[in-house]
C-alpha cells in the first residue's frame, strides 16, 4: 500500500509539473506574440508618420504661386496703397504676384542694380522685388506715360541712390511709384507726391534690409 501511495503521489507531482511547464510555455508564447504585434504596430505608425511628414514637406516646398498668402492692402486718404507683412523667402520658382508691379513678397536671391539705374526694357519682377527689400524706390511706366515726364523722372532716378526705373507694359496707370509694401500712382514727374514718396521710402522705415547693396546685382 505504501509503495502504491508513493507511486500515486509521484505521478501526481509529475502531472502538476508538466502542467506548470505547459503554462509557462503558453506564457512565453503569449509574450512573444504581444511583442511581435507591438513591433508591427510601431513600425506601421512609423511608416505612416513618415508619409505624413514627407507629404507635409512636399506641400511646404510647393510653387510660390499657391504657397504664399498675400495680405490685403489699405488705401490712404490720398490714394497710397500699403500692405501688411509680406514674404521674404528667396525662391527659384516663379512667384505670381497679385499686383503689377509687385510691392514685395518672396523673390529671387539676386537683386536688380538700383543705384540710380534706369532700364529701357522690362526687368525681372522677382529681382526688382529684392531691390525693394534693400530699400529702393522703383519708378515704373507704361506706353501712355508722357515722354517729358519720363525724361524728368529718369534724371531724378539717376541722381538718387537706392532707386531704379523701368517700363512695365501691363501696369494700370501711366506712372507708378513702388517701395516695399507701398505703392502709388502719380500724375507725372511734377506731382508733389513724387518728391514725398522718394523722401519717405528711399531707405525708409519700411525697408526690411536697410543698407543692403544696390550694386553688384543683376544689371542690363
Amino acid at each position: 500500500m505504501g509503495s502504491a501511495k508513493n507511486t500515486s503521489n509521484a505521478s501526481r507531482k509529475a502531472r502538476i509539473e508538466e502542467m506548470r511547464r505547459a503554462e509557462r510555455a503558453r506564457d512565453r508564447r503569449g509574450r512573444a506574440l504581444t511583442i511581435t504585434v507591438s513591433a508591427v504596430v510601431v513600425a506601421a505608425l512609423g511608416v505612416g508618420g513618415y508619409f505624413l511628414v514627407d507629404k507635409a514637406s512636399d506641400d511646404s516646398g510647393s510653387d510660390s504661386k499657391s504657397a504664399q498668402d498675400w495680405p490685403k492692402y489699405k488705401v490712404s486718404a490720398d490714394g497710397e496703397k500699403s500692405w501688411g507683412k509680406l514674404g521674404r523667402t528667396h525662391v527659384t520658382k516663379t512667384v505670381d504676384y497679385p499686383m503689377t508691379p509687385p510691392v514685395g513678397g518672396d523673390h529671387n536671391q539676386v537683386w536688380m542694380n538700383c543705384n540710380g539705374d534706369v532700364y529701357k526694357k522690362e526687368i525681372p519682377e522677382m529681382n526688382a522685388v529684392h531691390s525693394l527689400e534693400h530699400g529702393a524706390v522703383w519708378v515704373t511706366y507704361n506706353d501712355k506715360a508722357e515722354p517729358a515726364d519720363l525724361k524728368k523722372l529718369e534724371a531724378k532716378v539717376k541722381a538718387t541712390p537706392y532707386s531704379l526705373m523701368s517700363p512695365v507694359k501691363d501696369q494700370k496707370d501711366p506712372v507708378m511709384l513702388t517701395a516695399w509694401a507701398h505703392q502709388r500712382t502719380v500724375t507725372g514727374a511734377d506731382d508733389p507726391k513724387v518728391k514725398e514718396f522718394f523722401s519717405t521710402y528711399v531707405q525708409g522705415k519700411q525697408t526690411p534690409e536697410p543698407g543692403a547693396a544696390c550694386t553688384n546685382g543683376l544689371g542690363q
